[in-house]
């Protein structure tokens, strides 16, 4: 049988770009990681070794730098405008892909700053003469102290794992929303589909991470409607009760150890009917 070159795609990967926006006395730092990806008729390079179709991956990393220079704006807006750019600047490039993280800090003065929890911020753009935009947020880790059991399940022989009326849930939110066009507020979407995330998680008495998932992905849809649909991952962030007794001691509900692996993971897609 013949062999053949299949999909294929080529980029420069993390890039990793700090600019501070020095308005005045009091600055702003906008903390970034762009990731670049080229497709299109490229096929020589890999056949014959030819790169006269082929916009060096070098070349990207600088245009991202380049880019940065008269400000960055929204992530999402920014990633547009690199994305089309690529796709202009040779006949041979069809498509791009560009992916950001911007990582967030807290001001502590005018020009002082330290990293937050708050979660990455993401955005993916697609362009290949039309746009396709994604958003979403990572590492934003969140606890209920209560408010959530677990119980009710199967139970066979390999089965250990005591039913709980209460105990801790935690997970770490990996969220990836998708828009339904390019025409949208983007600070105020990332920043509604946020709270709405936290609130969703905050408000919910949960019997399950699953039901947890699905009140949060509905919570953003109903929030923003220019979001059609969110892809939920969710590690389970297991904590157990330890048992005190060996020291003579009891254990209210109040000390726990912390599972580092294997955990639970939970996983779905939460969109609007076509």
């Amino acid at each position: 049988m013949p062999i053949v070159l299949g999909e294929n795609q080529y980029g420069k990967a993390e890039n990793r770009l700090v600019r501070v926006e020095r308005d005045g006395d009091e600055h702003r730092l906008v903390d970034l990681n762009v990731s670049t990806a080229l497709a299109g008729d490229l096929a020589d390079t890999h056949l014959t070794g030819a790169n006269d179709k082929v916009l060096a991956t070098d070349t990207q990393k600088n245009t991202v730098l380049a880019f940065a220079r008269d400000g960055i704006g929204q992530i999402e807006a920014y990633g547009l405008r690199l994305a089309k750019h690529f796709v202009g600047q040779l006949p041979s490039i069809h498509r791009a892909h560009v992916e950001i993280e911007q990582y967030p800090w807290t001001r502590l003065g005018p020009h002082s700053f330290s990293r937050s929890g708050e979660g990455t911020r993401l955005a993916k753009v697609t362009y290949d003469g039309e746009a396709t935009v994604e958003g979403g947020i990572k590492d934003l880790t969140v606890l209920n102290t209560t408010d959530s059991e677990f119980w009710g399940y199967p139970r066979d022989e390999y089965t250990t794992l005591p039913e709980t009326k209460d105990r801790i849930l935690a997970t770490a939110v990996d969220a990836r929303w998708l828009f339904s066009s390019t025409n949208v507020d983007w600070g105020k979407a990332y920043a509604t589909a946020r709270t709405s995330l936290l609130e969703a998680f905050t408000n919910t008495y949960s019997y399950s991470l699953q039901q947890t998932l699905y009140a949060m992905g509905t919570r953003v849809l109903e929030s923003v409607p220019e979001i059609t649909e969110i892809r939920l991952s969710l590690p389970n962030k297991h904590h157990y009760l330890t048992d005190l007794s060996p020291f003579g001691l009891d254990n209210p509900g109040v000390v726990f150890h912390v599972g580092d692996r294997p955990y639970g993971l939970i996983e779905a897609t939460v969109r609007r009917e076509p």
